[in-house]
């Protein structure tokens, strides 16, 4: 006779395991300690076979029937059930250790030490927010454009542009190292680059020329009393052109007072080329300043509440809105200052102020020169720019 719920139910245990018999080789196995197991036996190549169907009650009586039924059906189409099963836990645990998720940590594992350990940090982030809830736990073999797709536009939802384009490149390179390691065949984010709404790169603001005697005046009377260190940091900004990035982290052991240079490690610069920066004179007096100031500290421009942290970007930018300049200047924008007029009031050549300025070469040829290539000729030019803004302020 048939089993029943109520039956199932009140099989009590025995100082021995028992069975209780359904259909089709289906029964519950009754354990001493009160257990009970659903069972599948089948004859399969005139071979004897059990196999677990699970635990009652979490498994029905309904389910355990289902499951049986299944099996009877891969026996009716000549497949051993067992070795089904088997087969389907292989692939699951290949699923499992091919999500997307997973190879995406071991691309980022495998090119992290060639990058920043900000970039490292800032990209794993990206990828750990915006794209592992969404795809992170599927095959990387099953994924296609359309699931990038949604994903990305859920990014560019909330207007990060950018952002979503990166997650986008980050995506194809983990697909492109899936590719290499025959763990699929396609690169779907490759394909979906048109989709997404274009970036719309904003210009830093920056002043004109004939703005700069007004920016220099506002900060030598400091009617907006800035702190000492904030107001050196902008003129030592200026007098360098450097990213506001390099001159915030900037150390003690970078510079080489003595020979007026500043050389800024490779790890710190955003093409990962060692930058020689010449310092004037005037510079130079803002260094010694700023040394029996902050020597004891690690950082030049230590922070104003912990000296343990550098000086914030936001602290430079506060600053020069503070002193009227709001929407109209920018610490990046000091570099397009400094091209701009190097070029056009003391006539330089675009390649020198450029190496300067630390752009990467565009072309091979250019490339393959020296990183040090006009240094000489960049040291009077960087003495040149100082003086040439002494006499702006002097008018």
């Amino acid at each position: 006779m048939s089993l029943t719920n109520i039956k199932c139910q009140n099989a009590k245990p025995k100082a021995k395991s028992y069975k209780m018999y359904d259909a089709k080789g289906l029964f519950l196995e009754i354990r001493p300690n009160g257990a009970k197991y659903w069972r599948f036996k089948y004859r399969y190549m005139d071979k004897e076979k059990l196999l677990s169907l699970g635990v009652y009650p979490e498994v029905t009586l309904a389910k355990a029937r289902e499951k049986c039924f299944e099996m009877r059906e891969q026996l009716d189409n000549n497949i051993n059930p067992s070795t089904s099963r088997k087969e389907v836990k292989r692939r699951a645990k290949e699923n499992a250790d091919h999500s997307f998720e997973v190879i995406a940590r071991q691309w980022h594992e495998n090119f992290k030490h060639k990058w920043s350990e900000r970039h490292a940090k800032t990209t794993l982030g990206r990828m750990e927010g915006d794209i592992f809830p969404e795809i992170g736990q599927m095959p990387i073999k099953d994924i296609h454009p359309a699931h990038l797709i949604d994903a990305l536009k859920k990014v560019q939802k909330r207007g990060a542009y950018e952002p979503a384009h990166r997650l986008r490149q980050y995506c194809s390179q983990v697909f492109r190292f899936a590719i290499i390691h025959e763990l699929t065949d396609t690169n779907p984010a490759a394909e979906i680059g048109m989709v997404l709404k274009p970036v719309v790169k904003k210009h830093y603001a920056c002043l004109d020329i004939k703005e700069i005697p007004e920016f220099l005046d506002a900060l030598e009377r400091n009617n907006a009393r800035l702190h000492h260190d904030t107001r050196q940091a902008i003129r030592l900004l200026m007098l360098t052109f450097v990213r506001t990035k390099e001159l915030l982290e900037a150390k003690w052991e970078e510079f080489d007072l003595d020979n007026a240079e500043w050389i800024i490690p490779p790890e710190r610069m955003k093409m990962r080329n060692e930058h020689i920066v010449p310092l004037s004179r005037q510079a130079l007096e803002i260094l010694h300043d700023l040394k029996e100031r902050n020597e004891r500290w690690e950082w030049i421009f230590p922070g104003h509440h912990s000296k343990k942290k550098h000086m914030s970007n936001n602290t430079i930018l506060k600053g020069i809105d503070r002193l009227g300049f709001k929407g109209r200047m920018t610490g990046h924008g000091f570099r397009a200052l400094a091209m701009s007029t190097i070029k056009e009031k003391l006539g330089y050549r675009h390649e020198v102020v450029d190496r300067q300025l630390a752009h990467a070469p565009q072309s091979m040829v250019q490339r393959a020169y020296d990183r040090a290539q006009f240094l000489d000729e960049r040291k009077v030019m960087m003495q040149k720019w100082a003086d040439y803004l002494d006499g702006m302020k002097n008018g």
